[in-house]
C-alpha cells in the first residue's frame, strides 16, 4: 500500500518496527531498505543491506541494491565490487 503511493517514508516508519520484530527475515529488511533507498535515507538503506550481506554473502538483490545505495552516495569504486558479485550471482558474465 505504501510502495503503490510512493510513501517509501511511511513504509520505512511500519517496517522499521517489524524488521525490529523479527530482524532474521530477509524480506521485510529487504523492504525497508528499498523504502529508504526511494525517500533517499541511504545511510539508513546500506546498513540494512550490509547486515543483509553480512548474514547471506550470496543474497543476490542486497548485493545489487548496495551496489546501487553506494553508486547514489558517490562511491562508484565500492560500489562495483557489490554490483560485480551481484550479476555474477544473477548469472551475468561478461562476453569476452
Amino acid at each position: 500500500m505504501f510502495f503503490d503511493a510512493r510513501d517509501y517514508a511511511g513504509a520505512a516508519r511500519v517496517l522499521a518496527g517489524l524488521v525490529q520484530e523479527v530482524p532474521e527475515q530477509t524480506g521485510p529488511r529487504l523492504l525497508l531498505a528499498r523504502s529508504y533507498y526511494h525517500s533517499a535515507q541511504l545511510g539508513r538503506a546500506e546498513r540494512e543491506l550490509r547486515a543483509l550481506v553480512e548474514r547471506d554473502p550470496v543474497e543476490h538483490y542486497a548485493r545489487l541494491m548496495l551496489g546501487r545505495t553506494l553508486q547514489r552516495q558517490g562511491r562508484h569504486d565500492e560500489a562495483a565490487g557489490h554490483l560485480r558479485v551481484a550479476a555474477a550471482l544473477a548469472g551475468e558474465f561478461p562476453q569476452g
